[in-house]
């Protein structure tokens, strides 16, 4: 943003010196033209009204200059904050992302930047340049205006500190209110089929009325308090160019100063307090973006990005490694102290109560979750210390819910790069008989979160996805569920046989008939009185 504030700084300071030039050379033109008859002509004062023509004409050339430039720094600065969003955001430890919040503060809530970097920059680089110059020309042509635009100058910023205050929390509240509607309505908008299904669609209706009318009352407060403070500072300048205006028009009667200082300074008193006003209304559109951009500092500095690795190893062939693993938790460490080898063509079986920590073993390992205790080693290389980009490339990762995007089947089974061979992997996850009933095959159109296909066909297509990829390191997260017993026989022997070309397969599971299969089962237990 640093060219862009220099820009600005550079055009509000044309800016200023037009508009006082401006005055000054319109004062004596009009103070002329009424006291000198022998002037009244438009060849006397061609050369004073093409000046004031070119610097009005300047003047509306840089506004829109200034305009142009706030327009692309605002763009710039929400595309990169928002960025910085989403990397912290998605960086972070499965479970402890506040995506919710993210949400909201990306789609939406940085938008409000761009008025603070149209308007209310422009504004208060302007009052910090055309103010304060306004001022010395008024003194030097009346010091008596100067002493009255100084007292009562001060009364704008006053009531602007006042008024910001308790903007603030209204702003902040909105964003709040904002934020809870929304994840309200993406939850139910997500849950309508299940709701629907148990009769219960229009149960959360009330809460959702309750929430908007909330943000509703949030967001007419907040208006209510802008157009207050607008109406307070238009008052007060409008009160500081009366007197100005009285004291000119009192001297000019009896003599006390000349017409064209009089109309100089009562030209240029309006451009005192003008930018001061500007400030003050353009605060208002500006609070709801700086709010904004509060919560996403707070979420980018909540989720600071890992130290980035840059060792690499060849999975294929390679032992994973547990020594005392323990990951802290809400309620202890889940794993504790978890040891084990995770060999290259066997099947290792993670076991344990609900809460044990299995799935974040499987997170840890992918380098989702650093260990608080312990370490994770691949070919003797800390899974901290490697690429993770390059590592990932060797993983095929199953979680419970398989990942789905809105598109088409064959998108969705090359999410993560391109299957050996698609035909034999959907064969072995069952998903050929899937495909045979949809009305358009691997054209078939998804919804969001895998919408039109069923839980267990959805766990057939993350399946397929797995069994046909060529990563030499499978992690999955309980599998067969959601599978029949003929499928998962299916299933089960198709990761035996990725294991027994050479893949180090890992599974979480509860069912016996997968532990079966297993060359190595290793327990995984908590400590959830261990503190952290």
């Amino acid at each position: 943003m640093r060219r862009f504030l220099i820009a600005t700084v550079a055009c509000g300071t044309l800016i200023a010196g037009c508009a006082i030039s401006g005055a000054v050379v319109l004062g004596h033109v009009v103070a002329g033209v009424i006291t000198d008859p022998a002037t009244r002509s438009l060849d006397h004062w061609r050369t004073a009204l093409l000046i004031l023509a070119g610097l009005w004409l300047v003047r509306a050339l840089v506004l829109w200059l200034q305009g142009r430039l706030g327009q692309r720094g605002a763009s710039a600065v929400v595309a990169d904050l928002g960025g910085q969003v989403l990397r912290a955001v998605t960086a972070a430890p499965p479970g402890a992302a506040r995506r919710d919040e993210a949400a909201t503060v990306i789609t939406s809530g940085l938008d409000g930047l761009r008025p603070y970097f149209t308007a209310y920059l422009p504004a208060l680089f302007l009052a910090a340049i055309l103010t304060p110059a306004t001022v010395v020309v008024i003194a030097f042509n009346d010091l008596q205006s100067a002493a009255i635009v100084l007292v009562a100058l001060p009364l704008i910023p006053v009531f602007m500190v006042l008024i910001g205050l308790a903007t603030k929390e209204r702003s902040a509240a909105a964003l709040g209110a904002m934020t809870t509607l929304q994840a309200r309505l993406m939850d139910l908008i997500a849950g309508i089929p299940t709701l629907r299904a148990l009769g219960r669609a229009d149960g959360p209706a009330d809460r959702i009325a309750k929430l908007s009318a909330a943000h509703r009352r949030s967001a007419m407060a907040t208006l209510r308090i802008a157009f207050l403070s607008a109406l307070v500072l238009e008052l007060i300048a409008t009160l500081g160019v009366a007197l100005v205006a009285v004291s000119i028009g009192l001297r000019l009667v009896f003599g006390e100063m000349s017409l064209a200082a009089g109309l100089t300074v009562l030209l240029l008193a309006p451009d005192v307090f003008w930018p001061l006003r500007r400030v003050g209304v353009e605060f208002h559109a500006a609070q709801n973006g700086k709010a904004a951009a509060d919560k996403a500092f707070a979420l980018i500095e909540q989720h600071p990005a890992p130290a980035a690795g840059t060792r690499t190893v060849t999975a294929a062939g390679a032992a994973i490694v547990l020594d005392g693993l323990c990951v802290a938790g809400r309620d202890g460490l889940s794993p504790h102290l978890l040891s084990g080898r995770l060999l290259p063509g066997e099947v290792t079986v993670l076991t344990g109560a609900n809460g044990a920590g299995k799935t974040t073993t499987l997170h840890a390992i992918a380098g989702l979750v650093t260990p608080t205790r312990g370490h994770i080693t691949v070919d003797g290389v800390d899974v901290g210390e490697l690429d993770r980009a390059a590592w990932w490339r060797q993983l095929a990762w199953l979680a419970q819910r398989p990942v789905l995007i809105p598109g088409s089947i064959a998108d969705n089974l090359t999410l993560f790069g391109p299957l050996r061979d698609p035909e034999s992997a959907c064969r072995a996850a069952g998903f050929t008989e899937v495909l045979d009933e949809l009305p358009n095959g691997m054209d078939t159109l998804l919804g969001r979160g895998g919408t039109g296909l069923s839980l267990g066909q959805r766990q057939r297509l993350g399946l397929a996805r797995i069994l046909g990829s060529p990563a030499q390191v499978l992690l999955l997260d309980e599998p067969t569920s959601h599978l029949d017993a003929s499928t998962e026989r299916t299933v089960l022997q198709a990761i035996s046989r990725r294991a027994a070309a050479g893949a180090t397969v890992v599974l979480v599971a509860h069912r016996d008939s997968v532990v079966d299969i297993a060359d190595h089962v290793i327990a995984v237990e908590a400590d959830h009185h261990a503190g952290v």
